[in-house]
């Protein structure tokens, strides 16, 4: 049975390099993650609006938002809305729960009035709240239009209470319907985080390895990289389960390198569906398949006219032989 001690002492390393638990030890700050926390931070701390992180399932939008609480200044209060399933009455209540506020009994106008003067006080004692919203493409339209109308807790001078919505593509379509345009105007920055791109994979990889107290020679050979970078499409959580797999293949193997058997191994073992059929991929596959199934096409066609032009050659010489016969 393998143990996550063989395992790591056989690569060098202190802790398992590619978990899929957002650890804020394993950021990676390439491929603009580093620039998007950047911009976060500062839209949270001067910003006046909400403000909206979307991208694919996987490419680290949960890893942003743990680094983002921790990068925060000391005087910035977070709190958290996990759970997408709220109705437009529930959130008010759990959002005063994550304020440490006692509603037992409230009807939902006495819960926002104690959100408001908590609200105050906080803000009177030079502290600033932040809502940070996950998974905001699952919640119904209601809940986050009750999310939109917290903006309207305000001073004179500044919000009360700032709002980072975190949420997959969907969202985007969810702000377009004609029923959301208030909140929709209210998003002063918008954020996508982008797939990783193939060239970056490798040092990706070895700055994981790094992370997790690899100091040798690179453990992924050029053409386990590349397998990985394509089957993975750039989505981080499928590199990192898939860097994992071939890890694994690799001790079983006794190998100090992984190899292309090793990532394919892993690749077997962890079939994903492809975004590439609806999404873009590294900015030119759509338009070479779209020429590539011109080209398909094209062909299919012609061989099927020379086919017709041959059967329509060989009726004629047919005809003519039996008009000379007689």
């Amino acid at each position: 049975m393998v143990t996550a001690a063989m395992y790591q002492q056989h690569f060098g390393l202190r802790e398992t390099p590619f978990g899929i638990t957002p650890n804020p030890a394993f950021f990676y700050s390439g491929n603009t993650r580093g620039e998007i926390l950047d911009a976060l931070l500062y839209a949270v701390c001067h910003g006046e609006g909400i403000v909206k992180v979307t991208g694919e399932v996987g490419v680290g939008k949960t890893m942003l938002c743990r680094m983002l609480e921790q990068r925060l200044p000391a005087h910035v209060e977070v709190i958290y809305l996990v759970n997408p399933n709220l109705d437009a009455v529930e959130v008010q209540y759990a959002i005063a729960a994550e304020l440490g506020l006692a509603t037992r009994g409230y009807r939902v106008d006495e819960v926002q009035r104690a959100v408001h003067a908590h609200l105050i006080a906080r803000h009177g004692q030079g502290r600033n709240v932040v809502l940070l919203v996950e998974e905001a493409q699952a919640m119904p339209l209601t809940t986050l239009e009750a999310i939109r109308l917290l903006t309207n807790l305000e001073t004179a001078r500044s919000k009360l209470l700032q709002i980072v919505l975190f949420g997959q593509p969907e969202l985007d379509r969810h702000l377009d319907l004609p029923s959301m345009r208030q909140l929709k105007e209210r998003i002063t920055h918008s954020f996508e985080v982008p797939a990783m791109a193939p060239a970056l994979v490798a040092d990706f990889l070895a700055f994981r390895l790094a992370a997790a107290g690899h100091d040798g020679a690179p453990v992924f050979t050029s053409d386990a990289v590349r397998l990985i970078a394509d089957a993975s499409e750039g989505i981080v959580r499928r590199i990192n389960v898939l860097a994992d797999k071939a890890l694994l293949a690799a001790f079983a193997d006794d190998a100090a390198t992984v190899e292309a058997r090793h990532a394919r191994l892993a690749i077997g073992e962890s079939p994903y569906r492809s975004y590439r059929s609806s999404r873009s991929h590294g900015g030119s596959w759509p338009i070479a398949r779209w020429f590539g199934n011109v080209q398909r096409r094209t062909v299919a066609i012609a061989c099927t006219l020379s086919l017709l032009f041959a059967a329509f050659v060989a009726l004629y010489w047919s005809v003519l032989a039996r008009a000379s016969e007689l």
